[in-house]
């Protein structure tokens, strides 16, 4: 256990959320897999859209999904032939709209 300048600790469970919630953030720290994830709020979108909107070779658009899948923010869902992706974490959105107040070009 660690303990703050205020004598507060974190406890084991409080290290497993922070670390959860670091995954995310992780995640997100990527201009392509924002971009996804700003996509897919939108919509669902296959594997080959998201590729061709991305101008990227679909093995890097796969590691990307992958990264976002791993950390809870996407989930996947196969029809025929092809892969869908859909936002698991709608209030991501919400989050990432707080940063075009800071920062916005």
């Amino acid at each position: 256990m660690s303990t703050t300048k205020k004598g507060k600790k974190i406890d084991i469970q409080m290290q497993t959320r922070l670390e959860a919630r670091a995954r995310i953030i992780k995640a997100l720290a990527h201009p392509t897999r924002l971009f996804m994830v700003e996509e897919l709020s939108q919509k669902e979108r296959c594997v080959s859209e998201l590729t061709e909107m991305i101008g990227s070779d679909v093995s890097t658009v796969s590691k990307h999904l992958s990264v976002l899948k791993n950390a809870g923010i996407v989930q996947d869902q196969k029809k025929g032939s092809q892969v869908y992706y859909i936002l698991r974490m709608p209030c991501i959105r919400n989050f990432l709209v707080t940063f075009k107040s800071v920062y916005m070009v």
